[in-house]
């Protein structure tokens, strides 16, 4: 409702006492702290429930809400707060005539200070409560109360984190028992977007329960990890934030040495760890702007290391390396020759961390588990004006989904290279075009508008590679080529041919399947349509 229009609002005071506070929290971490420095400053503290009682189990003189509005809890504590003693005592405006004679004529005392943090939702439901349980354990009190008194920030302070409990008390202290327009006014904002994220919540999972994967109206929490030095660019700015999944990898990894990671050294290394994480094997990712530049399997993590080295030793320059396997100490002294921005792995050996700490800017982050590739999950993309949700590209393939098109089938290890590289080709800029042999890729082709040139760039990075390693021949040659979407034309399969590759893969559905397939009969070429496409814009 709108002010009365005889009100004129008298100027905000800097300084508000605070001589009553409403403690109600369901984390209670810091409480008999700030139980005890409100005492100090002869604060009067009215309490309810588990948190009245560690108060006073703490010898803190409490008042319970119920005692002080006249009406006892009802409906199993469902309606404790919801009085007009309460609500009336935080959102009076000290200053307007008419709060001050409603207060008088109703014996509303004022409440200048409340702390509460909601019930647990969102952990009921990370730990697989039932629906019952879930529901019970909506707030309705806590974001009334928060919401109310961050409104009334001119008069009220609002605390809902207990990070915070350290600077209330050291105002109360400055200010001999008072709190500052400017700290009042960060919690408030503060204490709005705690109950917009757990009003999200809420939202979250009841639409889930009702099967609704795009309900209709999106709502999106996320707590900030991080303030970055800069965005993509030194003149952009920019922030990390987590949504509080737990997925494995960079959101929930231990930096364990090296410089602040930058904006791009999050993306990049979130492609790496995902990527790494597709295979069972040892296996070893080199991530170089978004795209993978070297993957490789192996029977152990440095031979699959040495592999994917050797696919782009050129790109590793300031690359991103994930590893599927605690890092070994014969790994990391070769990385340790390299410049490299982050290396991420599950763990690392204490030899390893002994190698990689005479490399003090490289960032090393231990994840200690590795994300599942398979679950289910949503991304989110921002556009002009809106955003694009969907379903996480968790599509996988076994031989068995393989449709052999041409007329010579794939061998037993052409076969396993092409599920390698159809694999990598979904963690690679579209057009994508991966060549790959026993286990690992040997030229990659990324981010082109036509899928030929992909094709001709990764013979070409395969061939310079060869060349550095003193190879007698490009490792091209005897290749097999993942696509990761259908060749329009034949001409991108026709370069793939031309480079020395043996056998591809790719989704298939053109328009020209004919024409395609009957060039890599002509050419000698085993192919298999996949039916599944994996575009990475």
């Amino acid at each position: 409702m709108a002010a009365s229009p005889s009100y004129v609002p008298s100027p905000t005071p800097d300084l508000a006492r605070i001589q009553r506070a409403l403690i109600s929290v369901s984390d209670k971490s810091g409480l008999i702290e700030l139980g005890q420095a409100l005492a100090a400053h002869g604060v009067e503290i009215l309490s309810t429930g588990g948190s009245a009682k560690s108060l006073r189990d703490a010898g803190l003189k409490v008042v319970e809400v119920s005692d002080h509005t006249g009406f006892p809890e009802i409906m199993d504590g469902r309606v404790k707060t919801l009085q007009p003693s309460i609500h009336g005592g935080i959102l009076a405006r000290r200053t307007d005539p008419g709060h001050q004679k409603a207060m008088s004529d109703h014996k509303i005392a004022g409440i200048d200070l409340v702390v509460s943090n909601l019930y647990p939702f969102e952990a009921t439901v990370a730990g697989g409560a039932d629906f019952a349980t879930c529901v019970e354990n909506i707030d309705i009190g806590g974001p009334a109360l928060i919401r109310a008194s961050a409104k009334n920030h001119d008069f009220v302070t609002i605390v809902v984190d207990p990070a915070d409990y350290a600077a209330v008390t050291t105002e109360l202290a400055t200010n001999k028992g008072a709190t500052t327009l400017a700290l009042r006014r960060k919690l408030a904002a503060k204490a709005y977007a705690r109950t917009a994220s757990y009003d999200s919540a809420i939202a979250a999972w009841f639409a889930k329960q009702a099967g609704e994967a795009f309900p209709e109206r999106l709502t999106i929490s996320a707590a900030r990890v991080q303030t970055l030095r800069y965005g993509e660019n030194p003149h952009q700015k920019a922030a990390f934030y987590s949504d509080g999944s737990k997925r494995p990898g960079i959101a929930t990894a231990r930096m364990v040495q090296g410089k602040e990671l930058s904006y791009n050294n999050i993306g990049d290394t979130d492609a790496a760890y995902e990527c790494v994480a597709e295979f069972k094997e040892p296996a070893v990712v080199v991530v170089k702007h978004a795209n993978p530049c070297g993957v490789a399997i192996g029977k152990d993590q440095y031979s699959a290391y040495l592999k994917a080295y050797a696919c782009d030793p050129i790109s590793i320059y300031g690359g991103i390396v994930a590893l599927n396997r605690t890092l070994e100490a014969a790994t990391a002294t070769d990385l340790a020759k390299r410049f490299l921005e982050v290396v991420i792995a599950p763990d690392a050996t204490p030899e390893a961390l002994e190698i990689l700490a005479r490399k003090k800017d490289v960032r090393v982050l231990l994840a200690g588990t590795l994300p599942d590739p398979a679950s289910a999950g949503m991304t989110i993309k921002s556009v002009a004006g809106g955003y694009l949700f969907q379903s996480r590209d968790n599509g996988h393939l076994g031989k068995s989904d393989l449709k052999v098109v041409t007329k010579r089938a794939p061998t037993a290890q052409e076969l396993d290279d092409l599920l390698f590289a159809f694999t990598v080709a979904k963690h690679v800029k579209s057009n994508a075009i991966v060549y790959a042999k026993d286990g690992a890729t040997v030229g990659v082709g990324a981010g082109q508008m036509n899928r030929r040139d992909s094709s001709r760039i990764a013979a070409m990075r395969a061939a310079e590679s060869g060349e550095i390693a003193k190879l007698p021949q490009s490792p091209a040659i005897g290749s097999v080529v993942a696509s990761d979407a259908f060749f329009p034309f034949a001409d991108g399969l026709l370069a793939a041919a031309e480079a020395g590759a043996t056998a591809i893969i790719q989704p298939g559905g053109s328009m020209r399947d004919k024409e395609v397939i009957e060039a890599a009969d002509n050419a000698g070429l085993a192919m298999v349509f996949t039916g599944m496409r994996h575009f990475r814009h």
